[in-house]
Formats: structure tokens, C-alpha cells, sequence
């Protein structure tokens, strides 16, 4: 079998894999189960993966269970206690170790303190200079990417499948951005029609070959907010931005999409330290 048709193989089992990842995250993940589902045996089949994804399959659950518990700290009632059961860990000093250790607080700290809290208090004093929002014009630009419906939050699932797509295929290039588009307001449809695109840049030289689509970024101006911390604190800036900055800066909303540039990797960066810049289009 030629080499790009072991790789082809390797691309759909490893699809599979990285969907039942996300759909069984609270459920026990063991080596033995997914290579069961990927068809490979424990030993190879971990191999492939960490040299897909750039990171062991252990690594990538903790990275993603962690991630969601952020996001239930910040948008849900759920005790710490629950968060840490859900997140596989019934014992709850361990998950304060473990979540403390990636997000530089422990989890009820986080919840009161974290990154998302900052938007709440500048909000009541206007606009702020610790806040880094520019005007920026930009040249159009081609993506190619992987739908995704459903919660925003879950996005993480469709950059899965991107990432392993493009590498399975040998068509990452270095110079290739993430990008996010996201169509809907979060606010007004609901979760499950929710509407985005994992997106990379210089997608005019990569086959639009299923999962991949091409998508047009249109060029023009954009204010362009960058954020410091957690992605699931981020939905606080989006607010902020439209509910301070936009209305003090004069400016009027052009007719296009917004988008996220993810500026860091979360399996390279600390969830503190990744850098997303938010596009607000202008008139």
C-alpha cells in the first residue's frame, strides 16, 4: 500500500477517534478502548496519534476535560465538587492541584477571580486602557477549515479534525494561522444551530477534499481586541466589546463575520497565557 493510502487510512480512523473523545469525555478514556476503535494495537496506535496531534492521547483528554471545566466554573451553578466529579476526578484535592497547576488559581478562586471578572469591573468605569483594541485594515484572505454546529465551546472538536486532517495529509504548513469564524450570535440561536468554522489560513493551496471546505475572509478594517487567558472567559470581552468599546469609539458594524485568530496552541500554551485576537468588522 502506497504511503498516502496508509495515511488515508490513518485520517478516518483517527476521525473516529477524536469524535468519540469528545463525546464520551466523562467517561473513562483508556489507551486499550481507542485503539480498539482506531483498529491499531495499543503500542502503534499511540505512536500515530501523538504524531498527528503533537501530543499523547492522555495529554489531550486532561487538556479538553480541564478546558470544559473552566467553562462550567464560569457559565454554570455546578458545584466544585460536581465540576471535579465530571471532570474524572472524585477526589477533590487532586482537582484542585491539577486545576490550579494549569490555570494558575484553584477552582473556586477561578470562578470569582479569573480572567473573566475583568470585563465585569471595567465595564462600570468605561472603557479601559488595559485593554489592547486596535484598528486594523486587513487583506481578504483564503481559509480552508471544517464546519462545525453547535456550542461554540465545542469548537475544539472541528480543530481536531483539522489538525489531523492537514497532518495525515502533509498539508500543514508552518505559516498556516487558526482562525475561527463564527456566524451566529450565541445570544439569539439556539446552542445545537450555533454555526462556525475551524479554519486555517492559505487555504488556496490546500484541496478543499471532504472534511475540508474553503471559506472566503473578507479584507476591509476591523477592531481587533486581544485577549489574555481561557477561552471560556472569553465570551465577557465579546460583550464588552460590543457593549463599551463600540458604542464610545463612534464606529458602525460592517456587514461581514467576525472572527478569532488564535495566536498561541493550548497544547502548547498555559490556558493563562493563550493570546486570541477577537475581529470586530467596521463600517
Amino acid at each position: 500500500m502506497r504511503e498516502d493510502s496508509i495515511w488515508a487510512v490513518y485520517e478516518q480512523r483517527l476521525h473516529r477517534v477524536s469524535a468519540y473523545i469528545h463525546d464520551h469525555l466523562d467517561e473513562e478514556l483508556d489507551l486499550d478502548r481507542l485503539s480498539a476503535i482506531a483498529c491499531l494495537s495499543p503500542h502503534h496506535w499511540h505512536r500515530v496519534y501523538r504524531a498527528v496531534h503533537g501530543e499523547t492521547l492522555a495529554a489531550t483528554v486532561k487538556r479538553l476535560r480541564l478546558h470544559r471545566a473552566a467553562g462550567d466554573l464560569v457559565r454554570t451553578n455546578l458545584s466544585v465538587e460536581e465540576i471535579a466529579r465530571r471532570t474524572g476526578y472524585p477526589n477533590l484535592q487532586s482537582f484542585n492541584r491539577i486545576f490550579k497547576s494549569v490555570f494558575g488559581m484553584p477552582p473556586a478562586r477561578y470562578r470569582r477571580e479569573g480572567s473573566h471578572t475583568i470585563f465585569q469591573s471595567v465595564s462600570k468605569k468605561g472603557i479601559g486602557d488595559m485593554y489592547d483594541v486596535t484598528t486594523k485594515t486587513l487583506p481578504p484572505r483564503e481559509l480552508v477549515g471544517v464546519s462545525h454546529t453547535g456550542s461554540y465551546m465545542a469548537i475544539g472538536r472541528a480543530f481536531e479534525t483539522l489538525g489531523g486532517t492537514l497532518q495525515a495529509r502533509h498539508l500543514f504548513a508552518p505559516e498556516m494561522k487558526m482562525i475561527g469564524v463564527y456566524l451566529d450570535d450565541p445570544e439569539l440561536v439556539p446552542e445545537d444551530k450555533l454555526r462556525s468554522f475551524a479554519c486555517v489560513t492559505e487555504g488556496e493551496h490546500v484541496p478543499a477534499e471532504a472534511p475540508l471546505v474553503h471559506r472566503h475572509l473578507d479584507g476591509g478594517e476591523y477592531a481587533v481586541l486581544r485577549h489574555k487567558g481561557p477561552y471560556a472567559d472569553m465570551h465577557r470581552a465579546y460583550r464588552w466589546l460590543y457593549g463599551e468599546w463600540l458604542p464610545q469609539s463612534g464606529r458602525e458594524v460592517r456587514d461581514t463575520v467576525m472572527f478569532e485568530e488564535y495566536i498561541n496552541n493550548p497544547r502548547d500554551a498555559a490556558p493563562t497565557e493563550l493570546l486570541t485576537d477577537i475581529h470586530l468588522p467596521l463600517k
